[in-house]
């Protein structure tokens, strides 16, 4: 089994549609003025076509996009990032999951779970978060972490109902043979973000690999690369983030990238590598790094 999965996050699509000021009560406030006086001058459309168009010409089996498709929730925002996932490809070679920013207010998290609802179809009898993609000896597990909040906080929460059919699928999966892939926003280690930006019951996820497994955790939120490792009953679960899709090069955060994870499985032995491809100061898109992930315990 060769299995090859595409990742890119945050691609915060701009910009953002003028607002009315009813639109504007509340959080989206403060949102707005960020975007207007630092975001906007962060993210660029045209990094992000160059992303998706390299991406493409590598022809993933599959790509994952975990989250902050927006900025604020807007209706009209919400519709320009569904015509944008379309461009990776339909809803059978693309899984959505959603971060804060698409979960802004408690009405865009609404529609964003309606009009994003194709990308993430499960093949599981129950509908909405986690939900499961079989596809060619992999799972795909998504989550989703994306939860209102108050101005200036960006944490996330999956909740117990969340991590208990996680379980569940683990080990169903498991059972089938399949590589699990699990993909949600924020990044579910604990230590994984800043106070206030990180996932409420990391511990709890933490304990949820430790018992059922997993070989590959993804996610997005702190626009910058990183690896790290839970404890699982394999061994070690890589946790893998990934850089903002449309990040401008010379910003405060590192330029736009995207990865590649190459799955194969040959007998009981089971290989992951990541191959990280990003934007450089001249404008092309080119691999910066390349490491094996599947790793003994210690």
């Amino acid at each position: 089994m060769s299995f090859l999965l595409g990742h890119l996050s945050d691609a915060h699509i701009g910009p953002i549609p003028r607002p009315n000021l009813a639109e504007l009560l509340g959080k989206r406030v403060t949102g707005y003025v960020n975007w207007l006086y630092k975001r906007a001058a962060q993210h660029d459309m045209a990094v992000l076509r160059r992303l998706v168009e390299d991406m493409r010409a590598h022809k993933p089996d599959h790509v994952v996009m975990t989250g902050d498709i927006v900025n604020i929730g807007l209706p009209a925002e919400i519709a320009l990032a569904k015509d944008w996932l379309a461009t990776l490809g339909g809803p059978q070679g693309v899984s959505f999951t959603p971060g804060n920013h698409d979960a802004y207010v408690a009405d865009a998290t609404k529609l964003v779970h309606e009009v994003f609802e194709p990308w993430t179809t499960s093949e599981t009898a129950s509908s909405g978060f986690p939900y499961l993609r079989r596809r060619e000896g992999v799972a795909l597990i998504g989550l989703d972490s994306g939860v209102p909040t108050a101005p200036f906080i960006a944490s996330g929460r999956l909740g117990e109902r969340q991590l208990a059919a996680l379980g569940a699928l683990l080990d169903q999966t498991k059972a089938e043979g399949l590589a699990r892939v699990v993909f949600l926003h924020h990044p579910p280690h604990v230590g994984g973000a800043r106070l206030l930006r990180g996932l409420d019951d990391a511990a709890a996820f933490e304990a949820v690999i430790a018992e059922h497994g997993a070989e590959l955790v993804l996610h997005g939120h702190n626009h910058k690369p990183s690896v790290a490792y839970i404890a699982a009953p394999q061994g070690r679960t890589p946790v893998v983030g990934v850089a903002s899709a449309s990040a401008k090069p010379g910003g405060h955060c590192p330029a736009a990238a995207y990865h590649l994870y190459e799955i194969e499985r040959t007998g009981e032995a089971l290989r992951i590598g990541l191959r990280r491809r990003g934007l450089t100061e001249a404008g092309e898109v080119r691999e910066t790094g390349v490491e094996e992930l599947v790793q003994p315990a210690r």
